[in-house]
């Protein structure tokens, strides 16, 4: 299935964290919000996303990496890769963006947002169900 979807991200504690070629990054306490895509596979990709050991690749992958960061929700939607930069359209409407995090592949201002609500994307999209021992 071809779709796209948003990891919804619990940062616990402010945190710096280097990211990839983005270098050092501050994260405050809060939820954020994080879209991605897969064409393919989406459930491998999102089962890769839970897991803590994994080799480091996408900029999401090091804010995940880190003990204080935990995902509590994934939103998906059917769609195609375009879909990815117009859902991060519309949470960058109620989230701030952490700058070119997640974006570097498209011109949006980043798919990281530091995000207040959720309920928009519960109208918009079907959450998807997690298994707790997968944290």
């Amino acid at each position: 299935m071809k779709a796209v979807y948003a990891l919804i991200i619990q940062v616990e504690n402010s945190t710096g964290i280097r990211i990839g070629s983005l270098g050092n990054v501050l994260f405050n306490i809060g939820i954020y919000a994080y879209v991605g895509s897969a064409q393919s596979n989406l459930n491998q990709r999102i089962n890769r996303h839970l897991r803590k050991e994994k080799k480091l690749f996408w900029h999401i992958d090091y804010l995940l990496n880190n003990d204080n960061t935990k995902i509590m929700k994934v939103f998906i939607k059917k769609g195609i890769k375009k879909e990815e930069c117009n859902l991060a359209k519309l949470i960058g409407i109620k989230g701030v963006a952490i700058p070119k995090f997640g974006s570097s592949d498209c011109r949006c201002k980043g798919h990281l947002f530091l995000i207040k609500d959720d309920k928009f994307l519960k109208r918009n999209m079907k959450e998807m169900a997690i298994k707790h021992n997968t944290f």
